[in-house]
């Protein structure tokens, strides 16, 4: 018992989000697995002792409803050209067992009424002392109804049958979808009696071999098989009884007997958890197939955004980012191309272009500060916003992955975040680089070449060399470091602005990789589904072979 109900817990929490091949059927076992499991498996186990539930089915205009009624001996369902349209099946039991069948009980998901009429959704329970103790009758819906909802809940009430009556004609005895169920019930070896009704009395021998021949030949050659001629009706609208006499005694014997009840019980018991065991599997090789197919959404896009770390890691390597307006910028900046013959002179030259800012204009450092975020922004949007496309693309490319693309419309950019999460970034990376300058010259800062640069002026060199790389654009900033901070603090300023850059940039590329990978589902939690059903399925298997009526199982 524990282990089967750890078994649909279990498969209650799997999903299968993924559209790959085979994901439909898997997602129609699931809902078969969780309720025959919650509609017979469970409550029948915590009560063997409760009514034989018969469960009759069939095609549309067999005659079910008549021959319930007339098993029972009264009219108690209703038959008619209404009927494929009905959403209230009727069971029929002795007043006195009223309470198995209350809504805890067998089928608990579907709504109870006593009223009579098709109007509600709902399971119709008729008492009547005309029931023999021990047995219960329900008339299902049509296997073939025109109504989708009507076939669904007879598969439903065929699920949670103790024992199948399978009601057929002359005309409709080899009809497909009958022989479907049929199919299925000796998969999972379900006690089924098969009832061929409305026969001309000229041919019902012919007929009867030919479907005997085909119950045999689909494994179910140990089920009987009724026969019921064609006959008129009485007055209540009931067969005559004597057509119906070797069926109900046969019902009979069986609630009259403990032992043979239970044989019944329990071989359709053991057919339906060994049936959904199996399903369980099921859903575990389909869950396989849903976390294969996320690592390769998930690989896909961790693989572009890495390769957009790596391209901004080298735009700043290589020194290239100095190459365009922000080289021409720091160029401009400090009178490049002028040879000079020290240190001092292209101080006293640079001085005075950091203190243009006393009349309140715009200072260059300023100017070139605002060109490190300008091109420092463009490289990092530029390489997410290819590492979107790139992970979109690999999405496209197979159907599992199509679906998730055309699912979340401008999947294939980057978010409108990027943009002012870039210069933020770049700003609070230059405010760590003046912070550094100002703890790392502390002792310097009121020497004439701290202040005639500003801690402006020496964080914009750092800048500069931290992002100029080989190309040799950092010369002039590197000497105007090492004469005002000496070369071994400017050495640490440099290496801790490198490091907080390429922190900043990881983090950045990493947000929006997890904003893009954000509409896949999760693989680590389908993961981690996927181990705790395996689990449960060997558990319920085991527990099926030790003997599942037990109280350990």
């Amino acid at each position: 018992m524990g282990a089967l109900s750890r078994l649909h817990g279990d498969a209650a929490a799997a999903t299968f989000p993924f559209e790959v091949e085979g994901s439909d059927e898997v997602r129609e076992k699931r809902t078969a697995l969780l309720e025959q499991l919650s509609d017979y498996i469970l409550p029948r186990l915590v009560q063997l002792e409760a009514p034989l539930l018969v469960v009759v089915g069939g095609s549309t205009g067999a005659g079910k409803s008549t021959l319930v009624s007339s098993l029972v001996g009264e009219r108690v369902t209703e038959s008619g050209v209404l009927r494929p349209t009905t959403r209230s099946p009727v069971l029929v039991h002795h007043p006195d067992e009223a309470k198995w069948f209350a809504p805890d009980r067998v089928l608990p998901e579907l709504p109870r009424t006593t009223e009579v009429g098709n109007a509600t959704y709902a399971l119709r329970l008729v008492a009547s002392d005309k029931m023999p103790r021990g047995l219960a009758i329900l008339d299902a819906p049509d296997v073939d109804s025109i109504d989708a909802g009507n076939r669904e809940l007879a598969s439903q009430l065929l699920a949670a049958a103790d024992l199948w009556l399978f009601v057929t004609s002359a005309a409709r005895y080899a009809d497909q979808v009958p022989w479907d169920y049929l199919r299925a019930a000796a998969e999972r070896s379900a006690a089924v009696a098969v009832v061929l009704d409305r026969t001309h009395p000229d041919s019902i021998n012919e007929v009867r071999g030919h479907l005997a021949r085909m119950m045999t030949s689909r494994g179910l050659s140990d089920s009987p098989l009724f026969t019921i001629d064609e006959s008129p009706l009485d007055v209540d609208g009931l067969l005559p009884r004597e057509k119906v006499t070797g069926m109900l005694g046969w019902l009979r014997d069986l609630a009259d007997d403990p032992a043979a009840r239970a044989e019944v019980v329990s071989r359709t018991l053991d057919g339906a958890v060994r049936l959904n065991v199996f399903r369980g599997f099921d859903l575990v090789d389909g869950l396989d197939a849903q976390v294969a197919v996320g690592r390769r959404l998930t690989g896909a896009g961790e693989r572009a955004y890495d390769e957009a770390a790596c391209k901004v890691a080298d735009a700043v390597a290589d020194g290239s980012l100095l190459v365009g307006p922000l080289g021409a910028r720091w160029d401009d900046y400090v009178g490049s191309g002028e040879v000079l013959a020290s240190v001092e002179q292209r101080v006293g030259r640079i001085r005075d272009r950091f203190i243009e800012g006393v009349t309140g204009k715009r200072t260059r450092a300023a100017e070139v500060t605002e060109a490190v975020v300008s091109a420092l922004t463009v490289v990092l949007t530029g390489a997410v916003e290819s590492a979107a496309r790139t992970t979109a693309a690999a999405w496209d490319a197979e159907p599992a992955g199509r679906v998730v693309v055309e699912a979340h419309r401008g999947i294939d950019r980057a978010s409108r975040e990027a943009a002012p999460a870039a210069e933020r970034a770049v700003r609070d990376w230059q405010q760590v680089v003046l912070d550094t300058v100002k703890t790392e010259g502390a002792d310097k800062r009121l020497s004439a070449k701290f202040l005639a640069f500003g801690a402006d002026g020496v964080a914009l060199s750092a800048m500069i060399v931290a992002l100029a790389g080989p190309s040799g654009r950092d010369q002039v900033a590197r000497r105007v470091l090492d004469s005002i901070l000496g070369p071994e603090q400017a050495g640490r300023v440099v290496e801790r602005a490198r490091a907080d850059l390429d922190a900043r940039v990881r983090r950045y590329v990493d947000a929006e990789r997890d904003r893009q990978l954000r509409v896949l589902p999760s693989v680590t939690e389908l993961e981690a589904v996927r181990a705790r059903l395996s689990e449960s399925a060997r558990g319920a298997e085991h527990a099926r072979h030790l003997d599942f009526l037990g109280d350990d199982a």
